[in-house]
């Protein structure tokens, strides 16, 4: 098998067996699952070849690429949920909990430019003022 190909299997697997649940979608799934090879395949070829990088690197670089944006929408959610989020506030330990921070890590996740985007997006004003807010 092309090591590309490879890298689009490795990260787009297969259904386990007994999965998806019903079982008569799994034929969809497995369409969908081989789509989505095709297309990462098709995109880390040209990507590769475009900028003369090996297929491993540049898949390497596109899943820090993904992490890094995963950590800023946890980052926003985080603002969202303490700084916006009515009329109930979450604990920091629940917070905490859902986005694997500690209980301190979910204090400093956000600063004042992740609550400034979460009221840009939203069009509300954050319950306290921007200079109470704590950075990470």
């Amino acid at each position: 098998m092309h090591p590309i190909v490879e890298l689009a299997a490795l990260l787009h697997p297969m259904p386990e067996p007994g999965t998806p649940d019903p079982a008569d979608i799994l034929a969809d799934v497995r369409e969908e699952v081989d789509r989505l090879r095709k297309e990462y395949a098709d995109d880390l070829e040209a990507t590769a070849f475009g900028t003369d990088t090996d297929p491993l690197i540049v898949a390497l670089q596109k899943a820090q690429a993904d992490k890094d944006a995963a950590d800023r929408r946890i980052r926003t959610l985080l603002a969202y949920a303490r700084e916006f989020h009515p009329p109930r506030r979450y604990s920091l330990s629940e917070l905490g909990q859902a986005c694997g921070y500690t209980f301190s890590g979910v204090r400093t996740a956000y600063g004042d430019s992740e609550v400034t985007l979460v009221q840009t997006q939203i069009g509300r004003t954050p319950r306290r003022p921007a200079e109470e807010q704590e950075s990470p």
